[in-house]
């Protein structure tokens, strides 16, 4: 599931680009932003992984918002203006609709920002692979800790920190749910929801809206967000929990 934001001041603009983005079941749209400062808040408070960004804007522009993150998700620059074009791409966007943008042109920018999640999900793994590694180190408490993975229970994020639950405790470090999703080994770890990433080897059941495992020697349940309920679902009738 690929989650985005449109940034656009025109109300037409972010009304055509919502309805399209609606008939693409792939893609969730978290927030629909009329400015950059709104934008930038979005990024804060939610791990996205597209943005739909207009290049002329009232008080900062899309391109000089883009010069100002330090870790953006992958942009797709929708304009009136193609002047801009060659700027662009040189701040490394995925692609360059120009209004009015049809369907087609539209869908087909997006299968460019599915395929280059999907590369970076296999470099990933096959780094972890090659490497062999069952653990990883975050910074807490100011040093590094080792986290093993067959220790985790669950990771619950709150904002800019995430709480690694293990069975002998939990361990709280500065980073979002996004950049530790993406060190996990996707064949042992599943998002469940927004804000939980559960070890799939410690589900012990599911009820409901509902992902139950032990913890401390009692039943902890954990919600399933409805953006990846199909997932987890898929999951288990492949037979692979």
């Amino acid at each position: 599931m690929i989650k985005a934001i449109i940034v656009d001041d025109e109300p037409l603009a972010l009304e055509v680009l919502e309805t399209y983005i609606h008939q693409i079941p792939d893609i969730h749209l978290v927030k629909k932003c009329e400015n950059a400062f709104e934008a930038n808040e979005a990024l804060k408070s939610n791990d996205i992984d597209l943005m739909f960004l207009d290049i002329q804007m009232p008080q900062l522009s899309g391109v000089d918002f883009l010069k100002t993150l330090a870790k953006p998700p992958y942009v797709i620059f929708t304009t009136a203006y193609p002047d801009y074009a060659v700027e662009g791409f040189e701040l490394n966007a995925v692609d360059y609709l120009l209004k009015p943008i049809s369907l087609e042109r539209f869908l087909k920018a997006v299968n460019k920002v599915s395929e280059k999640l999907a590369s970076r999900k296999m470099e990933l793994e096959s780094v972890q692979h090659e490497n062999g590694d069952d653990f990883f180190f975050v910074k807490a408490d100011k040093k590094l800790v080792k986290i093993n993975f067959e220790d985790i229970l669950y990771i619950e994020g709150l904002k800019d920190y995430v709480i690694i639950r293990q069975e002998t405790g939990r361990v709280i470090t500065l980073q979002t749910m996004k950049s530790l999703e993406d060190r996990l080994p996707a064949t042992k770890f599943k998002r469940v929801h927004r804000s939980f990433i559960v070890n799939i080897k410690k589900i012990t059941a599911i009820l409901g809206n509902m992902v139950e495992l032990m913890e401390a020697g009692k039943v902890k349940q954990l919600p399933i967000g409805k953006n990846y309920r199909d997932e987890l679902l898929e999951l288990i009738n492949e037979n692979k929990l």
